[in-house]
């Protein structure tokens, strides 16, 4: 049994996952940003990202303590990318190693393909996050490329790592184009 729950992510839990992004913007490579949004621009990318029916979930405890989130957002805006998403994990510095992204990310992977999303791409900030890159290779991801010193953070150059993994018939079949991916999913 886990000891904590998945569920999609309302508007109220913008505080807390702004904290945990804000770790990760202060100590980690994972992303690029180098000051961490305010709360609310937070709330905007979270109403920008769930408005346009991206899937937006968060892990919490037995006591409601949010221990970390996951969403899919746009890889790309030009309409031809809108079948395929771009994944976020972040997990809460005293909830790592607990199996929480491993979680988040299994769920988002399935509320994506349930939505109609054909690929997931994984863009892991630093060749060096082999915590990540392995989260990903578990959860079925391929390597797909490398920026090489393409962000620069911490006094050092930072490679972009790219991953993808296929969602439902990924590219085996054409996509239904009567309705646009990610309508399925409910806040």
């Amino acid at each position: 049994m886990s000891a904590h729950t998945i569920r999609p992510a309302s508007i109220e839990d913008v505080p807390a996952i702004r904290s945990i992004y804000e770790h990760a913007v202060l100590h980690g490579t994972g992303t690029f940003e180098i000051l961490p949004p305010d709360e609310a621009e937070m709330a905007a990318r979270f109403t920008a990202m769930t408005g346009q029916g991206y899937p937006f979930i968060v892990a919490e405890d037995a006591h409601g303590v949010v221990l970390g989130y996951a969403y899919a957002n746009a890889f790309r805006a030009r309409p031809a990318y809108r079948w395929s998403v771009e994944d976020s994990v972040y997990v809460a510095p005293d909830a790592k190693g607990r199996g929480v992204g491993g979680h988040l990310l299994t769920r988002l992977i399935e509320i994506s393909a349930e939505s109609g999303f054909r690929q997931m791409i994984a863009v892991v900030g630093d060749s060096c996050n082999a915590p990540s890159v392995r989260l990903h290779e578990r959860a079925g991801f391929r390597m797909i490329g490398v920026f090489e010193q393409s962000g620069f953070k911490f006094g050092r150059w930072i490679d972009t790592v790219l991953m993808q993994m296929p969602l439902g018939p990924g590219g085996s079949a054409l996509p239904d184009e009567t309705r646009y991916p990610g309508t399925l999913y409910q806040r």
